[in-house]
């Protein structure tokens, strides 16, 4: 499946609608991200289940404030609805076929779990 454009307006709804998203913040200027470009489009092509999406930076900037955004390209990977892996830097193809695998391979049930106990743990503190 190749790559999708996010916006804000369809943003949500990828996320919740898919079983694992990857997204790629990058900009037009970016040489890093240029030399990413590539490599995010095969892996698009590679796993046809994994909805692989592009927000572009520039044009979609309260997207990359409100998910704090300070270097690009990013990656963020979200797996049932929730992010599971968030870094800057232009991936090669081994690298980032270890990502997909490692968002694969999570147990789930652990990770709802881990995420209601910070939750828990944040409200008690507060």
């Amino acid at each position: 499946m190749p790559t999708k454009t996010i916006t804000e307006s369809d943003l949500t709804a990828t996320i919740r609608d898919n079983d694992i998203v990857l997204l790629d913040f990058w900009a037009a200027w970016c040489g890093p991200c240029r030399a990413f470009a590539p490599v995010f489009e095969r892996a698009s092509e590679e796993h046809p289940d994994i909805v692989f999406g592009k927000i572009d930076t520039e044009a979609e900037q309260a997207l990359a404030a409100g998910f704090r955004i300070t270097s690009i390209p990013t990656l963020m990977a979200f797996r049932d609805g929730i992010i599971v892996f968030a870094q800057p830097g232009a991936l090669g193809a081994p690298q980032l076929e270890q990502v997909i695998s490692g968002v694969r391979a999570l147990d789930m049930d652990q990770v709802r779990a881990e995420v209601e106990a910070q939750r828990a743990a944040r409200e008690q503190s507060a």
